[in-house]
């Protein structure tokens, strides 16, 4: 017979006592959910993520890109020239700062936002949540985030 003791340390490396594995899972098959939504526009989950910052934001920085995503510019750097070689963003040196790299949109780019418009209301519909259970996990997710980074 085991203790009490030993059940909880068992207990404690339980695959369904993790927090790590759903929001692992979760954000998987939330990617897999929208893989073909944006197949119809020809991108990438993580070139749909640089699409929104630029879509709100006209341009940035390789390195705010990078902060905002939470990537390196060794996962951002051929992203975006395979981003640059559809002609769907610009790259160049910042003047002030040649070691800066602004990404820029191109009018293809720009484009392309009239036609993602509707990805958002698309996952929605699959995920089944009302908006104030959308909300509050994202809140949540926020603050985790927040907590991790």
């Amino acid at each position: 017979m085991h203790s009490t003791e030993s059940t909880t340390e068992a207990d404690l490396l339980k695959l369904e006592n993790q927090l790590c594995f759903p929001l692992y899972a979760a954000s998987r098959m939330l990617t897999k959910a929208y893989q073909p939504l944006l197949l119809a526009l020809d991108l990438t989950y993580p070139q749909y993520l640089v699409f929104m910052l630029l879509w709100e934001h006209d341009q940035l920085t390789v390195k705010e890109l990078g902060e905002k995503l939470l990537l390196d510019s060794g996962t951002l750097t051929p992203l975006l020239k395979r981003m640059e070689q559809k002609q769907w963003v610009s790259r160049r040196r910042d003047p002030e700062d040649e070691r800066s790299v602004i990404i820029g949109l191109t009018p293809t780019g720009r484009a392309l936002q009239v036609q993602a418009c509707r990805i958002p209301e698309q996952l929605l519909e699959k995920l089944a949540m009302s908006p104030a259970e959308i909300s509050t996990l994202r809140t949540q997710l926020t603050h985790l985030l927040a907590q991790l980074t």
